[in-house]
């Protein structure tokens, strides 16, 4: 019991000591917050410092780019108040660090090797008719040279009418464009060829030169005629002397003619054949009328009756044979003795050479018993 009331005693604290113990306590209470307050100050302290030095770090890169900016205004109006230099760089880069292998020219070697080029080159202007060289068919297209610095390409398609076209022939162009957007030559025959035939047939129309063509088709009132890649119009009076029926018989035939009529506006042509055949008539007729003699018997064809007589063709020149000299006997008309297309013998019984008229009475060898033919009396008189 005594050992307990001893540890018990010495548990608790006396009066004396709890005293001492708050003295001290309260004696410490200050000091720490003392030692609180000073580390909040220095704390504060520390963060203005911050502020400071970052206000000031921003103010420093403003004014750094205002002089900057300065700067790049001084330099822009440096580069604006310098003059422009054409024809050289603006950095001092060397262009021919790359080209160790090329040839050095001088400039006069430079302009003499230019000019011997360019004296190798034809001068090829647009709208024009040249000729040109095939050097190449292939993928439906011709390779043309016509002594250009490129070559020109013409579809195959415009070559229909040449189908035995090869390399080396040579055949006339137009020139639509030296070069296009791809730099290439820009050439076509088919405008050659309307050039040339419509060349043609205004001299054929101005100086009477004879032109070939083909028809190819029938229209109303007459033939469509292809001349030289340019159709034009035959009149069904103008493709014989003579009256003609049957159009379609002269589809495909390859005719010559003269032409009668254009139209520059339309590039339209009227063709004859009739024109040509009347020309060579009229020579023939000059010489007929210049070898006549009264009397003379030639042989003629029935080329039209009338009521009053026949026309005959005498080889280029027309005689009159009336009825009353058709036959010995009386007759009503000339059909009843004639047809048409029959030849038969007459006489001349005249001529005029300016009018170009020549009279005509059949040619019979014996006249009948008591015969009064008055071609026959005539005859017997001149």
């Amino acid at each position: 019991m005594l050992d307990d009331n001893k540890v018990e005693q010495e548990g608790q604290e006396t009066p004396e000591e709890q005293s001492e113990q708050e003295t001290a306590e309260a004696t410490t209470t200050p000091v720490d917050n003392t030692e609180d307050t000073v580390l909040d100050d220095e704390v504060e302290d520390t963060d203005e410092s911050e502020d400071i030095e970052e206000e000031e770090e921003i103010a420093t890169t403003v004014e750094e780019e205002e002089v900057e900016e300065e700067e790049d205004e001084d330099e822009d109006e440096d580069l604006l108040d310098e003059p422009v230099m054409v024809g050289t760089a603006h950095d001092d880069f060397d262009w021919n660090a790359g080209k160790r292998a090329a040839l050095a020219y001088s400039k006069e070697d430079l302009e003499k090797y230019t000019e011997q080029y360019e004296s190798t080159l034809s001068s090829v202007l647009e709208n024009e008719i040249v000729k040109g060289r095939v050097t190449s068919i292939n993928d439906g297209d011709v390779v043309l040279d016509i002594n250009f610095k490129s070559d020109g390409l013409v579809p195959l398609s415009e070559f229909r009418d040449t189908p035995d076209l090869g390399i080396g022939d040579y055949v006339e162009v137009y020139v639509e464009q030296q070069e296009d957007a791809r730099g290439q030559l820009v050439l076509s025959r088919r405008k050659a060829k309307l050039l040339l035939a419509w060349d043609n047939i205004v001299d054929s129309y101005e100086n009477g030169t004879v032109i070939k063509g083909t028809v190819i088709s029938k229209t109303k009132g007459g033939l469509i005629a292809d001349c030289g890649g340019l159709e034009t119009f035959l009149p069904g009076s103008q493709i014989d002397i003579k009256p003609i029926i049957d159009y379609d018989s002269y589809v495909g035939k390859t005719m010559e003619f003269k032409v009668v009529k254009i139209n520059e506006q339309i590039k339209n042509a009227v063709v004859s054949h009739k024109a040509l055949i009347e020309s060579d008539l009229a020579e023939q007729r000059e010489a007929i009328i210049a070898s006549l003699e009264k009397g003379q018997v030639l042989e003629g064809l029935v080329k039209n009756i009338t009521d009053f007589g026949a026309f005959l063709d005498l080889g280029g020149v027309d005689g009159l044979l009336y009825i009353t000299d058709i036959s010995w006997g009386r007759i009503n008309h000339p059909s009843e003795v004639l047809a048409l297309n029959q030849k038969i013998n007459v006489v001349v019984l005249d001529f005029d050479e300016n009018k170009k008229r020549i009279s005509l009475y059949e040619a019979i060898a014996t006249p009948p018993v008591g015969s009064t033919q008055r071609g026959y009396q005539r005859g017997l008189r001149g």
